[in-house]
């Protein structure tokens, strides 16, 4: 098939469609409908097929775009799914809660006349592939006897799972929560992930010959040392769960929520976990601030509207342009409702009994940080006091380092992150010759993309480690 040279000209960006915000802040699923074949076809077309294609390398697993994106012009879709599945472990999720306005859509070359919509093109792949029976190909993997355990089933641990089978070597994933997915399934809300995209990922992987163990807490229900003997090697991928407080007065007032907590109470409800009505951090008729800008922070704004707050503000100590998470998820904040109050920086959370509000402070932006992010100044005498009677701290998380780490030569950085080989031919290994670790835990807090590039990374040194590769 030849592509009209300005296809991309005459034919626009076109996503799918999005539910009205009145409609879908009265239920929790997703909010975005799917393109048929033809609509994939034809927004696949705008692709320029660049020859240094930025999409890929602004990619965190370096997806194949314009490849995949030129079989799905042509009607290729199991070709295409085969293709994408090559570079990520959870295409489909990736393409539901990526930034990619921030990733691959944001280097796109035609990103200021409507970026190609590789997201959701990405989403389309795989979803409409498994449904007309697309599994992934496994006929050429010859299996080698070795046996990994893998301690994590969220990104970074399902990236290690997949690779670790495709090279032959049985892969047994240990989790403590009841379904695989970690955050994707107990942190993200189901109106950006529904939870049966997760399930089907789990089948997938079983097909796989992927093993999982869940209920299962290493160190507890199971010694560590155990893990250690009975495996050939360990990947270690416990992600990031440690709260980010803000160090000021009132954090412990009740009515104070942390985020985690509070998605995880709405999620275990949502899944049927958790009926107990004491577990549950029910916002339904509260005016609620939020403070964070992170994707976490609005993952909190909208499930608070969702619960029925009778506002929710959210609070960010710089502006929007600078807002670390994605502008797609600012976007859908604000059409359900909420009300953004940039450069401001709380000080303290007030009340008696219970907080009352939370006294911020106005905030300019002065010279960039290490990181080249610009840092907010506060202007003397802007204090106010934001009425509230909940609020949700959004700072983010940090890593934990389990206790018997120093008990098997597993050494953490003064951060909490563990300490893994960043070169050589075998990068995330750790400080113990036969465990490798990747994602949160290595790099701090970031996206989903990234965890199962490292949980992909580190089973191929697994591999090599065990001399498949």
């Amino acid at each position: 098939m030849s592509k009209h040279p300005l296809q991309f000209l005459e034919v626009p960006r076109r996503d799918p469609e999005k539910e009205a915000a009145e409609e879908r802040v009265q239920h929790f699923g997703e909010i975005y409908g799917h393109y048929d074949a033809a609509d994939a076809a034809q927004q696949a077309g705008r692709c320029l097929d660049c020859g240094n294609p930025y999409c890929e390398w602004k990619c965190p697993v370096h997806n194949y775009i314009p490849n995949w994106l030129n079989l799905i012009e042509q009607g290729k879709l199991f070709e295409a799914a085969e293709l994408s599945h090559q570079t990520n472990s959870l295409p489909e999720i990736c393409g539901r809660v990526c930034p990619q306005d921030r990733l691959c859509e944001g280097a796109c070359t035609l990103d200021e006349m409507g970026a190609v919509s590789i997201g959701n093109i990405e989403r389309y792949i795989t979803d409409e592939a498994v449904k007309q029976g697309w599994r992934p190909d496994m006929t050429n993997v010859v299996a080698t006897g070795k046996r990994v355990a893998v301690i994590g089933a969220g990104p970074a641990g399902l990236g290690a799972a997949d690779v670790l089978a495709r090279e032959g070597i049985h892969p047994v994933v240990y989790d403590a929560y009841p379904e695989i997915g970690g955050l994707l399934t107990f942190g993200i809300p189901p109106f950006k992930l529904d939870k049966e995209i997760v399930r089907q990922r789990q089948e997938l992987l079983e097909g796989m010959g992927v093993e999982f163990v869940l209920n299962t807490r290493i160190g507890e229900d199971i010694p560590f040392e155990d893990i250690v003997n009975d495996y050939d090697a360990v990947f270690l991928g416990l992600g990031t769960y440690k709260y980010v407080h803000g160090g000021f007065q009132g954090e412990d007032l009740p009515g104070v929520y942390d985020a985690l907590p509070f998605l995880v109470s709405n999620v275990n409800r949502q899944l049927g976990l958790d009926r107990n009505p004491d577990n549950w951090i029910n916002l339904a008729g509260k005016h609620v601030v939020v403070l964070g800008g992170g994707d976490t922070g609005m993952d909190c704004n909208r499930t608070a509207v969702r619960q029925g707050a009778a506002s929710v503000s959210c609070a960010y100590r710089r502006d929007e342009e600078n807002m670390p998470g994605s502008r797609r998820e600012v976007a859908n904040s604000k059409e359900e409702g909420v009300n953004f109050l940039f450069n401001r920086q709380p000080l303290e959370i007030v009340g008696g009994d219970r907080v009352t509000g939370v006294k911020v402070i106005e905030t300019r932006l002065g010279e960039p940080d290490p990181d080249g992010r610009r840092r907010p100044e506060t202007v003397p005498g802007t204090e106010e006091i934001l009425p509230a009677d909940a609020v949700i701290i959004a700072f983010g998380f940090r890593p934990d380092p389990a206790d018997w780490f120093a008990d098997h030569d597993i050494e953490a950085l003064p951060s909490g992150k563990v300490r893994v080989a960043t070169h050589g031919d075998m990068p995330f290994r750790t400080t113990n010759p036969k465990v490798f670790a990747g994602g949160d835990m290595v790099r701090g807090s970031d996206l989903v993309v990234t965890a199962v590039f490292e949980g992909r990374e580190a089973a191929k040194s697994i591999a090599k480690y065990l001399g498949v590769r």
